[in-house]
């Protein structure tokens, strides 16, 4: 599985406003497309190349350096990476670490991921931050820039697309691993007390690992698995997982949802709170460039406290529609106010937009599961 090296071919990204970046060739050969994007984390490459979140996405790593650690066979959040490509500024060539096993430029080869190095990563932040997110194309294969930005403007952008289809698992399962340390790698769970329906619109396996960890029970069912077969296998909690693209494409998961409120204790996460949110009639919306990083203050509003959280989505609930919902309003992004938390006023429902499973991040959320179990608590007292 050992390569050439990066940065022997060159490369060009063409972004669908005509901005070209010039750079080297990563990963594999070929062409790439889909919406670029910049993500603020210093650490965690392999967790976001491996997040189904970023299906048809280009991840921008904004931190000049990737790939000094290398990649493990541990780090990874699902079967494989569904990034549409890398952009970097300076790909490592060594990688240091104990638990090491390739490259990054091996492993982006191996699974077939264009990537392109040597681009200005500031200056195209700096682009998205003020332009927006937009349609890009990486390239090693055809240099050709009016080429590339016309295929960059005729490339479907993710409005209204269901992206969940492509990374949703195709039939149920049963997760049974619990958190890892460095002594023994990723724990087995304690016996379980709850039973958990998590509904996969993309999950990321540290977040199975959380629920395990505090004694659940999860059992992984497809997205387009119908609220009379969620409720058969008699959940005390049904988890609304992350995924790609706009929620408002995936009218389906809507409905499922719409027919469990009421019925279960509700937690939802990322693409799972946007679902939860249209699900009670609300709105969503595109953010300029979204959040996408490991450093993001959040307030929660009744406690006052500021968590540091990681982030990665490109939609957001409009706080307006909320209103006359039941719902309320937990959270806030301190950066720009954006609606990042949420929970009905009557019925065990409640989600955020953020990453308290933190792989990569912090750990400062992690309470969420431990709010998420004391419902499923409440509702097993109450069923007796």
């Amino acid at each position: 599985m050992k390569g050439e090296g990066p940065g022997v071919r060159p490369a060009i990204l063409a972004l669908a406003d005509g901005r070209i970046f010039e750079g080297l060739a990563l990963g594999a050969e070929g062409e790439a497309v889909g919406e670029v994007v910049f993500n603020t984390a210093m650490t965690g490459y392999q967790e976001i190349l491996t997040d189904p979140s970023y299906k048809g996405q280009l991840v921008t790593m904004t931190y000049p350096l990737i790939g000094n650690y290398g990649v493990n066979d541990e780090d990874v959040e699902s079967r494989r990476p569904w990034v549409e490509g890398f952009i970097v500024k300076e790909a490592s060539r060594v990688a240091s670490n104990w638990r090491s096993r390739m490259t990054l430029d091996d492993y982006l080869r191996y699974h077939g991921i264009v990537g392109i190095q040597g681009v200005d990563t500031r200056a195209l932040t700096r682009h998205i931050r003020d332009y927006g997110a937009q349609q890009g194309v990486i390239s090693s294969s055809d240099l050709g820039p009016p080429r590339l930005i016309a295929k960059a403007q005729a490339s479907p952008g993710l409005i209204g697309r269901d992206l969940v289809k492509e990374v949703t698992c195709a039939e149920s399962y049963r997760w049974e691993e619990g958190l890892w340390d460095r002594a023994r790698g990723y724990r087995p769970p304690p016996p379980p007390r709850f039973s958990v329906v998590a509904l996969d619109s993309g999950i990321k396996r540290n977040i199975l690992r959380q629920l395990a960890s505090l004694g659940c029970r999860v059992t992984v069912v497809p997205a387009t698995t119908s609220a009379r077969e969620v409720l058969a296998l008699d959940p005390d909690g049904i988890f609304l997982a992350n995924g790609p693209g706009d929620p408002e494409g995936v009218s389906y998961l809507i409905e499922t949802v719409r027919q469990l409120i009421g019925t279960k204790p509700v937690f939802g996460i990322c693409l799972g709170h946007q679902i939860l949110g249209l699900a009670f009639e609300g709105r969503t919306y595109k953010l300029k460039f979204g959040h996408h990083g490991a450093n993001h203050p959040v307030k929660e509003l009744v406690t006052g406290k500021v968590e540091v959280t990681s982030q990665n989505h490109g939609f957001a609930v409009d706080v307006v529609s909320l209103e006359a919902k039941g719902l309320e309003l937990t959270h806030v992004n301190l950066n720009d106010g954006t609606v990042e938390g949420m929970r009905h006023r009557e019925l065990p429902v409640f989600s955020v937009q953020y990453h308290p499973e933190a792989s990569p991040g912090p750990h400062d959320s992690h309470y969420l599961f431990h709010r998420f179990v004391a419902l499923m608590e409440d509702g097993k007292r109450s069923a007796v």
